[in-house]
């Protein structure tokens, strides 16, 4: 636990898990976003890498869900609850001294998207919140400086969304948020393997196929095998199968296209003279779902651009919280990208 006063956190509040940046500490948490609830009391049995251990594995009585879906709040009084139990768990309980919190948001959310985030951040112990946009939080936080007059590209695979942006001058000059990410990758593996296979599989053996042989371009990978466990849809037994590459390449291309796609609309949008300072600079990916092996040498082949995974991706968008939170003066003194609400 940590006591100290005055506190100003940032919270990048993901689909697929939640990382809590203090101020002076930077991360002190980075925990699945997975509550666990009594189905009868409605209250928390455990939260965070506890409840995500139970994912598919509860008895009657026990509910193990993700309260966020596509980027966005799918459960308002679970987020709350959630939110509430990181925070204390950062920062420590108080009654009096509440900190200060920026929580990211994805591009192109709907104003009572916005209001959810917002309130559910109060309600859960806040003293003012701020929104900032996913890209600029991801930009800054990779080391990018978005101050300048000159045109820096970012794509943030998220687990819910994957939000693609040119920035300049401190600001989105064009974007795209399309609601596909790490979650789709595994969803999609799962539909595969019950189609080709005949087998059903839960999320984690998605997850766990995807990060051992899950890739966009496998060229490189020929050969590779991993073993799967899970249920017959015929006989209803368990059963062991084995899968390529080429599998896992198969099951993921459509959300794969799907951001190759939103990243091409992205660039047909670019002003000109902003596409050069790219091509100069490349692309640069952050999130989770830009680990996905050959995700970043397909969007260069694709595209024609450098692209390159930023140092640490799965942070950038936390640290950015923490660098907006240090600069707070200067984003409400008419950049964009801060909102101060409630």
């Amino acid at each position: 636990m940590f006591f100290n006063l005055g506190e100003d956190i940032g919270i990048d509040l993901g689909t697929a898990s939640i990382l809590v940046y203090v101020k002076r500490k930077g991360i002190v948490l980075n925990e699945p976003s997975v509550v666990a609830l009594d189905k009868n009391s409605g209250n928390i049995i455990a939260v965070g890498d506890e409840a995500r251990k139970m994912l598919g594995r509860t008895p009657g009585n026990i509910i193990a869900i993700r309260p966020l879906k596509e980027g966005v709040i799918a459960d308002y009084e679970v987020t709350e609850k959630m939110l509430r139990y990181f925070i204390n768990k950062a920062i420590g309980k108080r009654l009096f001294l509440k900190p200060r919190v920026m929580v990211c948001i994805p591009t192109g959310v709907t104003s009572v998207e916005e209001r959810a985030v917002k309130q559910a951040s109060v309600a859960a112990g806040a003293k003012q919140a701020y929104l900032i946009e996913e890209p600029i939080a991801a930009a800054l936080g990779a080391g990018i400086d978005i101050s300048e007059p000159s045109g820096s590209m970012i794509i943030d695979v998220g687990g819910g969304t994957t939000d693609v942006a040119v920035l300049s001058l401190g600001g989105i000059v064009c974007s795209k948020s399309i609601r596909i990410g790490g979650d789709k990758f595994d969803e999609a593996l799962v539909r595969y393997v019950r189609r080709e296979f005949n087998l059903m599989i839960g999320e984690r053996t998605a997850e766990e196929i995807k990060k051992e042989i899950g890739t966009a371009y496998p060229v490189n990978r020929k050969g590779e095998t991993a073993t799967v466990r899970g249920r017959d849809l015929v006989s209803g037994l368990p059963k062991t199968i084995t899968i390529t590459v080429e599998h896992a390449n198969e099951a993921l291309k459509e959300p794969i296209e799907a951001i190759v796609g939103a990243v091409k609309e992205v660039l047909e949008k670019t002003p000109p003279e902003l596409a050069g300072d790219i091509m100069n600079k490349g692309i640069v990916m952050t999130g989770g779902g830009a680990l996905l092996d050959g995700l970043d040498t397909l969007i260069s082949e694709r595209t024609g651009l450098p692209a390159h995974i930023a140092d640490d991706p799965i942070s950038c968008v936390a640290l950015g919280t923490g660098i907006a939170l240090q600069h707070l003066d200067l984003l409400q003194d008419g950049k964009s990208y801060s909102k101060k609400v409630i």
